[in-house]
């Protein structure tokens, strides 16, 4: 099978109400996205840049994977992380002024490794995109609400 079937490339762009430093404080937090992303199901800390992480959104399978950080840089903005389990890769944060708020964007390139998923990808990738996007949107009203209480 192709390869590419199974590769992802996602880009989602949060424009937000408050100020980069504040933004960057609640994503840099990964444990506390269960509180306020519904599709974040878990994150257990491992050690001080380790995690592993449960996710599920509407289609009705959930993947984990470990979060190793790769990239912390307040000054820049920069979070990454590198992925391994259900899905291998990276995904990033980049925060920046924005009007007077903050722009969060959110780059992803990973490959998915679970089974299941993987047998599915011909039929199921326009599902999984709209699954993708569909998280994505849930997690930018949730930061937004999150923002306003802390």
């Amino acid at each position: 099978m192709d390869r590419n079937r199974n590769r992802y490339r996602f880009l989602s762009l949060w424009p937000l109400p408050a100020p980069p430093a504040a933004v960057y404080a609640a994503l840099e937090r990964a444990e506390d996205y269960p509180r306020w992303w519904p599709q974040v199901r878990a994150v257990e800390r491992l050690d001080d840049t380790t995690g592993v992480v449960r996710i599920r959104s509407v289609l009705p399978y959930g993947m984990t994977f470990t979060a190793r950080a790769v990239r912390r840089d307040p000054a820049a903005g920069v979070l990454e992380i590198a992925m391994s389990g259900d899905i291998e890769g990276w995904a990033r944060w980049t925060v920046t002024a924005h009007g007077t708020g903050s722009l969060a964007r959110y780059d992803q390139e990973v490959e998915v490794t679970k089974p299941l998923l993987r047998r599915l990808a011909l039929p199921g990738r326009p599902l999984f995109r709209v699954n993708h996007r569909l998280m994505m949107r849930a997690g930018h009203r949730g930061l937004l609400a999150h923002l306003r209480t802390v």
